[in-house]
């Protein structure tokens, strides 16, 4: 799982789930910059280390031995949990792992070096695992 190595605050405030900002189209990171296809985000959701590993294998597996794979997000957002069991109050719980912020337009994956049929099932493939909904799309 993707995790940063170091970070300026252990926990962060929670910050809002579905706030106004979060559903604004992101204007940093939305073209196919590296490979020939890419996976664009249409919603916005919180998207953790977990799932992000999960689409990236899905992808590597469906891409073939010769698709050159890049990810274009990285989780350094830590989301804390309590314990089972534990009473409200008491402070914050620990980190329990990371997620990354996706607003609609962000490209998550770029994938190159594969025949073109094959590269779009792969990278819808790799878009099941994902909390969100997303579309193939390719360079312009």
């Amino acid at each position: 799982m993707l995790a940063p190595k170091k970070a300026k605050y252990r926990k962060w405030q929670t910050g809002r789930r579905r706030g106004a900002r979060l559903v604004k189209p992101e204007t940093r990171g939305i073209t196919v910059a590296f490979g020939q296809f890419g996976l664009k985000a249409l919603t916005q959701a919180r998207v953790t280390s977990n799932q992000l590993e999960a689409a990236r294998r899905a992808l590597s597996r469906a891409g073939g031995k010769s698709a050159k794979i890049w990810t274009r997000i990285f989780p350094d957002r830590p989301f804390t949990q309590k314990a089972a069991e534990v009473g409200m109050g008491s402070g914050k719980g620990d980190v329990a792992g990371y997620v990354f912020e996706v607003r609609p337009g962000r490209i998550l994956f770029e994938i190159d070096g594969a025949p073109e049929q094959q590269a779009r099932e792969a990278l819808r493939k790799a878009g099941t695992k994902l909390p969100l909904k997303a579309r193939v799309v390719g360079r312009d």
